[in-house]
């Protein structure tokens, strides 16, 4: 067994608190979609499918899509089942080579899952992809969008939601990765027992997301000292009779390994209590005691 599959079984002993009386419930189906991103989307998939392993409520596939634009053999072979899930992943990100494109049947099929009551979860860079598939856009709400397209949105100093035009402010952007004071600005299953303000490490704030910004709820913001706004960290998107969450936490970059920002308890209770909420409506994975505060970040050993 690696060092890291090993940390990530003691992670995942360390956050539940309890899965009795869990092991008998049907496993929530999970498939998560990758092949290509500029992160390291393979390291990606193997955490997360480990974290989420490791909480025994669900049953995970993995569906890695051709890594080429030209290899038209293995794209005409590519037909990940939606429907077959109740929870898909989306962990691919063309933002440098915008030719590498899911084929227009499987962008339709995505699109008529989420529709007819399926759950996406957008991970970290996937909202840096697609920007000319209208209905990923549609169902991602806001992604890394030129200044020119969509609406941005922050939370003001009242605590409403600002929506900043097409053309006012700027393109999508990030500064250098820091650690956060995450707000919970809406109440919702996901963080239901959360405290109001936690503190996660090495994160990249988002700043301008842009997108048609529509059927959205903001769950929790940052603020941005340069700014001088808060951004939305987490939002969900209703897009027909499904639901989209989307994140800006869980950036893992090429060359890290189990970096502090995956190792943060916040950060995966928070991953599990979404894919769990996607996939049924609920939320049963508690909230465990040594989750982060305000003031103190909370995060597992570094694996040596």
């Amino acid at each position: 067994m690696s060092p890291i599959s090993s940390r990530l079984i003691i992670c995942a002993f360390l956050l539940q608190l309890s899965v009795f009386g869990q092991s008998n419930r049907k496993p929530i189906s999970v498939l998560i979609v990758d092949g290509f991103s500029n992160h390291d989307w393979r390291q990606t998939t193997k955490i997360v499918k480990q974290m989420l392993d490791g909480s025994k409520l669900f049953a995970i596939t993995v569906s890695t899509a051709p890594e080429r634009p030209d290899d038209t053999v293995g794209w005409a072979a590519w037909e990940p089942d939606f429907k077959k899930y109740d929870v898909v992943i989306q962990n691919t990100n063309n933002i440098q080579n915008t030719k590498l494109k899911w084929p227009k049947r499987v962008q339709e099929e995505l699109a008529d899952y989420v529709k007819n009551g399926g759950g996406l979860y957008i991970l970290h860079s996937a909202n840096n992809a697609y920007p000319d598939w209208d209905e990923y856009n549609k169902m991602i709400g806001l992604g890394w969008r030129p200044q020119t397209y969509g609406y941005a949105l922050a939370v003001d100093s009242l605590g409403k939601v600002e929506r900043i035009p097409p053309g006012e402010g700027k393109g999508t952007y990030h500064g250098d990765r820091s650690d956060l004071t995450i707000h919970v600005y809406t109440d919702h299953p996901i963080n239901k027992g959360y405290p109001k303000e936690w503190r996660t490490p090495d994160v990249e704030l988002y700043k301008y997301a842009r997108g048609p910004a529509e059927n959205l709820t903001v769950l929790s913001y940052a603020y941005d000292p340069i700014t001088k706004k808060n951004w939305p960290i987490e939002w969900i998107v209703k897009y027909g009779k499904g639901n989209v969450y989307v994140s800006s936490m869980g950036h893992l970059w090429k060359g890290d390994v189990y970096p502090i920002g995956y190792r943060c308890i916040g950060f995966q209770t928070t991953l599990i209590r979404a894919v769990e909420w996607l996939g049924t409506g609920k939320v049963t994975y508690p909230v465990p005691k040594n989750f982060p505060t305000a003031y103190t970040i909370s995060v597992l050993p570094e694996v040596k």
